[in-house]
This record gives C-alpha cells, structure tokens and sequence, in this order.
C-alpha cells in the first residue's frame, strides 16, 4: 500500500525532468519546491507522494516567474507519458484503444492520484476523454495544461500513425495567441475556457488494435493493478497498520510520519482512529505484539533481532513489553 496516494496527493512523477528545466530557465528548483512546502526528494524519486495543492501551486508561480502563461504545456513536452508510471505500460499493451483507455481511467485514481477524475464519453461519431479533479485546487492553469499534453502523448503512443485528435477543450483562461499556440503543438482545434477538460477523436478509433499489443504483459500487469484497487479499498486502521509493520524495523515508526504517508493531519489521523474505537498506540501495541510471537519462531533469530525489527532500542525494553502482553518472557515463550 505504500506504492498508492492518499487522498490530496499525487506521485511526484508530475515533476519529472523539474530541476534541469527550472535551470534552463536560471531558478533553483529546490528552491522552489521547498518555498511550497515539498520535499526535495520528489526530484529525485517519481515514487514520492506530494500534496496536490502543492504541486498545483509550484505550477501557478512557475507560470508567474518564467513569465510563461503555458509553462504547464512547455514543461510537459520534454516529458513522456510515463510519467503515469506502470500504467503506461499497461495501456500500450492492451489490444485495441478502448481498453488501453479504459485502463487509464480505472488505474490513475488508484496509483497516480485519487484527486483524478477521467471519463469517456461517446456520442453518434466522436468520443471525448474528459478530465478533472475531485478537490477544488484554486488556480489550475498549468497542471490542466500538463496534463493535456501528457494524456495526447499516452493517446498518439498507443494509437499509432493513423490516430488523430478532431478537438480539445480545456479549462484554460489562455489569450488568442496562446490558444493558436495550443493548436500548433496539438495539432487540432482548440476551445477554450470550457467547462470541461477534453480530448475528441473519431468514435471508430477506439476499435483501433494498438501496434504494441502484448497479451503477457497485459495481463500480468493488469492482475497486479487489480489487486492494488482491490487492496485500496481497506479501512483507515488497516492502512495504519500496513504502514506500522513496514516502519517499525526503520525505529521512525511515529503517528507524524504515519499522519504524512496517509495525507492528513496528525489531529485528523487521531480522530478518525478514535471513532473506530482505537488510537495509534493501541494499533502499534497491537501489530508489536502480532509480530512477536511471529518474530520469535523464527529459530534463527536472536531476541537482539526481534527487539530491532519491532523498533525497540534495545531487548530489555522489548522484554518487560512482552511480559507485560503474554505474561512471560520472550525466552520462555521460544521454549515452549
């Protein structure tokens, strides 16, 4: 579950190839980046989830100070669409372009940000892949042109030669000669300021096959991002606990960095473990003891090792806790 944003983030993927272009243009991306309240790992490690509201802000000052009003369209056209990350590997392998798209759709939510909102529409002759957010961002120029650039690179990647786009609308307030700019680079007519974020092309293109079809592959990477929708649906506790039993051997298992992981505040995390009847504490008491007992069947393990994988300091402490839990020692409870 660490490999899928919570609500309000997205994978900084979004900020690939970020530090050599904001030098090109004579800026410190760490700089720029921290005055927003992002880590400057997230330039280093597409992985890493940033806040969305962030992300959308970095874009907006960029515009600003490179004096660029299609900063999110430039930045974009020197990334690819893996930017989406396992997904576009997924979509190039899907037989035809109605199911690469219907990937899209299903996988970003889950894996790239559930903020992302994409639906296809189809009328008597064309199909629209429209595009918002869940969340009100403020401001969302730039990241709307980011992500028209990103998703008209994934479409022509598995379309093939013979795919074509008939029309774009974008919620861009973008002047005329920005617009004839879009066109340009789009290769297609553009509305602007429309209420939604779409990409037209005719409706027979969805039976396209697409040239890069792999079936293996398909389904290979299709059960495996089946089970991470099927896993996202778990409940706040148990995403907690997922993330206890991955932090406790690191000794930097705290409700901070848990409340950080999970997008929320550390009082939001506390009440909504309150009104499931726990708190963190408990949640760690209860995953400590749980991999106790698991820990110490191990026979080639020393209670040194058992003590630092559950995050304790030294054995002794680890000792009076599993006292205090079973009632005996953990040397007792091995022999026995």
């Amino acid at each position: 579950m660490d490999t899928t944003p919570c609500a309000g983030q997205t994978r900084a993927a979004n900020l690939t190839g970020f530090s050599s272009y904001a030098r090109r243009k004579g800026a410190d991306p760490r700089r720029i980046l921290e005055r927003h309240g992002i880590e400057t790992r997230a330039l280093t490690d597409p992985d890493t989830h940033v806040n969305c509201q962030s992300l959308v802000d970095v874009f907006e000052y960029c515009s600003t100070i490179f004096e660029d009003p299609l900063f999110g369209l430039h930045f974009a056209a020197g990334q690819a669409p893996e930017v989406f990350g396992c997904i576009t590997a997924l979509c190039r392998s899907a037989p035809d372009l109605r199911t690469a798209i219907s990937c899209l759709i299903d996988y970003v939510p889950i894996v790239h940000s559930p903020e992302a909102a994409l639906e296809l529409v189809e009328s008597a002759e064309t199909a629209e892949l429209r595009w918002g957010v869940n969340s009100n961002l403020g401001v969302n120029d730039q990241a709307n042109q980011q992500a028209l650039m990103l998703i008209v690179k994934l479409l022509r990647s598995v379309g093939g030669p013979d795919f074509a786009l008939s029309h774009v609308e974008i919620a861009v307030d973008a002047r005329p000669s920005d617009v004839a700019e879009i066109e340009d680079i789009v290769g297609c007519r553009i509305r602007n300021r429309a209420p939604n974020n779409a990409i037209g092309f005719p409706k027979h293109a969805l039976e396209m096959p697409i040239p890069s079809a792999n079936r293996l592959l398909y389904r290979l990477l299709g059960g495996y991002l089946d089970r991470v929708k099927q896993a996202n649906r778990i409940t706040l506790t148990d995403r907690v606990r997922n993330y206890i039993r991955g932090a406790l051997p690191t000794g930097t298992c705290s409700i901070e960095r848990c409340a950080d992981k999970l997008g929320m505040s550390v009082r939001t995390l506390q009440d909504r473990l309150a009104h499931d009847g726990g708190s963190f504490t408990q949640v760690m008491e209860q995953q400590r003891m749980t991999l106790a007992e698991i820990y110490l069947r191990r026979e080639n393990a020393t209670l040194d090792e058992v003590a630092e994988w559950l995050g304790y300091g030294e054995q002794t402490s680890f000792g009076r806790a599993f006292k205090r839990w079973t009632g005996t020692t953990p040397r007792k409870f091995r022999q026995t």
